[in-house]
Parts: structure tokens; C-alpha cells; sequence
């Protein structure tokens, strides 16, 4: 018993990223909105290497599917990710395999995605976006799209998700030759 205790308990200790980084994902928006018009520059850090923007998405990354209907938008970038989301934890939850960085980083990868659908179900002007980073012309962007923390922790835990996976696929291989 002692056993299932210890690892449920491992289990839902990383929720506590998912809830940090939805409070301050939402914290950091509600700031935001309060104290920046929307399309307007708050601040700016370093030159212009990094602004405080307040801009409204109602797409998804990149604003894709901005110009879709506000019905098709609601269906495709709310119900849709709430049910991926449902799934990811369903499977989260049922595996027994995944090692402490890889359950940090679903958890985190689900507090993002939590915080962006709070933003398309309850902001009818769409996701918060605010972060704005200089980039130079790389891949012929002079700036990177504006992005928020619900953003950043699902790339930055994505990342190091799949960088896990990857490794532990490399180190189980290994030990079969």
C-alpha cells in the first residue's frame, strides 16, 4: 500500500508546476492588461532586445487561425485542447515509466496549456500575448512572434520532454546491445 501511496504522491507533486505556472501566466496577463493599452509597447529592456507588449491573439502560435469564425475558433482552440489536455493527463497518470524530469515537464507543458485556454474561454479579445524578443533576422524574423509565460513553459518543457525521451531512448538502447 505503502508502494501506491509513494507513487501517486510522485505523480501529483508536479501538478504544483502546472498550478504555478498557471497563476503566474494569468498574474502576469492581468497585469498587463491593466497597466498597457493593447497594441501599445509598456517597456522595454535592453535597447529593444526585449519589450513588454500588450497584444491580443485570437489564434493559436502564430496567430494561426486568427481569421477563422469565433464559433470555429471556440470549437478548434478551447474544446479541442481542454480533450488533448484530458488525454495527456489521462496518460500522464496511467504510466508508470516516466522518470521525475519527464513528469515536471508534461506538468508543465499542461499548466501552459491551461493557461492560454483560460485566455480563449474567458478574454473574448483572445490569448494575452506580451513578451516581444529582438531576433535578429534569424529564419527572417527580425522579431520572434509575441509570446506569454503559458507559451514559453509549454516550449521550454516541450523541449526538454522530447530531449528526455530522446535520451532515454538512446540509454535503453545501449544497454540491449
Amino acid at each position: 500500500m505503502f508502494g501506491m501511496e509513494k507513487s501517486l504522491k510522485e505523480k501529483l507533486i508536479p501538478f504544483s508546476l502546472s498550478l504555478a505556472i498557471i497563476l503566474a501566466d494569468q498574474i502576469t496577463k492581468a497585469l498587463v492588461v491593466a497597466n498597457i493599452p493593447i497594441y501599445t509597447v509598456g517597456w522595454t529592456f535592453a535597447g529593444d532586445f526585449l519589450r513588454i507588449i500588450h497584444v491580443a491573439n485570437k489564434g493559436v502560435a502564430f496567430s494561426l487561425g486568427s481569421t477563422l469564425s469565433q464559433t470555429l475558433r471556440s470549437l478548434l482552440f478551447s474544446l479541442a485542447p481542454l480533450l488533448v489536455i484530458g488525454v495527456v493527463i489521462a496518460v500522464y497518470l496511467r504510466n508508470k515509466d516516466f522518470n521525475a524530469l519527464q513528469r515536471w515537464c508534461v506538468c508543465g507543458v499542461v499548466g501552459g496549456g491551461i493557461g492560454n485556454i483560460i485566455d480563449r474561454i474567458f478574454r473574448p479579445q483572445g490569448v494575452v500575448d506580451f513578451i516581444d524578443v529582438k531576433f535578429y533576422g534569424i529564419f527572417g524574423l527580425e522579431r520572434w512572434p509575441t509570446f506569454n509565460v503559458a507559451d514559453a513553459a509549454i516550449v521550454v518543457c516541450g523541449i526538454l520532454l522530447i530531449v528526455s525521451f530522446v535520451s532515454s531512448a538512446k540509454g535503453a538502447a545501449q544497454k540491449s546491445e
